[in-house]
């Protein structure tokens, strides 16, 4: 069977360039202005990209298999609708990354526990996905003026897109941290920035950039897929409070769902294994259940799936 991509090896098409023109004319042209240059632009990225519509319709084609009563297929009305989508979560991006979010915006679920941890000088790392939009989450910064946040990308942009936000508005105590593994500088690193009472944001539904045997093979939508082991690592290693993190579009409004996921992850050497599937494959059912609260605002535009079954 041949051989798909890995999802860092697909042509990178948000350069930085042109995020700063798009994030310009958000600013100066407002939200309406902004669909003029958007919808074009993710349209023919639809007609052209081939693998990403593909894999698009086979994932509504699982939600449909999965969760009949959502009435979801995976035609090419309903790929389109999905990428519409993802247009859509651009703009919101650059409402967040601009500052000009309000918390009239936004609602949140978890909040308060959350806080309360922080502000007992307790650091926690946040599992986040590619489902919805993570970048609303600067917002918590709103929080509390002292507050930190630190969010791992795999982008090779992460110091220009500091600079970048730190031009536009505060997002001071917004850090974008570039990593492509989790290393033991990484750890050491992230582990200061917990011992500080800082938030750490990770995603955890993509397989490692490099490291690929790192992986774990749990069950999603009704599938086998790969997760990656490495933020699961990096919690055992952080000793630290555990919550996932999801935003979701839903009714005109951002809302974030804090959730607990543990106390602090631990991994016994003669169990490692078995505690390490079993903390995965827990947190892909949790993904799993917000990613069927609204299932448009996937943005894995891969053959998620394809990784496991290639490996048989």
């Amino acid at each position: 069977m041949k051989q798909s991509l890995h999802w860092s090896q697909m042509e990178e098409r948000s350069v930085i360039w042109g995020m700063r023109f798009l994030l310009r004319v958000y600013l100066l042209c407002g939200r309406t202005v902004l669909y003029l240059f958007l919808y074009p632009v993710v349209i023919y990225y639809w007609l052209t990209n081939r693998p990403a519509r593909q894999a698009s319709q086979a994932y509504l084609n699982r939600v449909a298999i999965f969760a009949p009563s959502l009435n979801l297929h995976g035609s090419l009305l309903g790929s389109y609708r999905h990428f519409i989508s993802f247009a859509n979560a651009i703009i919101d991006k650059l409402a967040a990354w601009s500052g000009t979010l309000s918390r009239a915006d936004v609602q949140y679920y978890g909040r308060d526990e959350l806080i309360a941890i922080i502000r007992r000088g307790q650091g926690v790392l946040l599992l986040g996905s590619h489902l919805g939009n993570l970048e609303v989450c600067r917002v918590v910064a709103d929080f509390d003026k002292t507050l930190r946040i630190n969010v791992l990308v795999h982008t090779k942009h992460a110091e220009k897109f500091n600079r970048l936000l730190n031009k536009t508005s505060d997002n001071s105590r917004l850090n974008l941290i570039q990593v492509t593994e989790i290393t033991a500088a990484t750890a050491v690193l992230l582990s200061d920035k917990i011992n500080a009472g800082e938030l750490v944001i990770i995603t955890a539904d993509r397989t490692p950039v490099v490291g690929q045997q790192r992986v774990s093979k749990v069950t999603f939508m009704g599938a086998e897929a790969l997760f990656p082991q490495g933020p699961f690592i990096l919690a055992g290693l952080l000793k630290c409070p555990v919550y996932t993190v999801f935003c979701l579009k839903q009714q005109g409004k951002h809302v974030i769902y804090f959730d607990h996921f543990s106390d602090r992850l631990n991994f016994p050497r003669k169990t490692r294994e078995q505690a390490m599937q079993s903390a995965i494959q827990r947190y892909a059912e949790r993904l799993q259940t917000y990613c069927l609260k609204e299932p448009l605002q996937w943005f894995n535009f891969f053959d998620f799936w394809r990784v496991a079954q290639d490996d048989e």
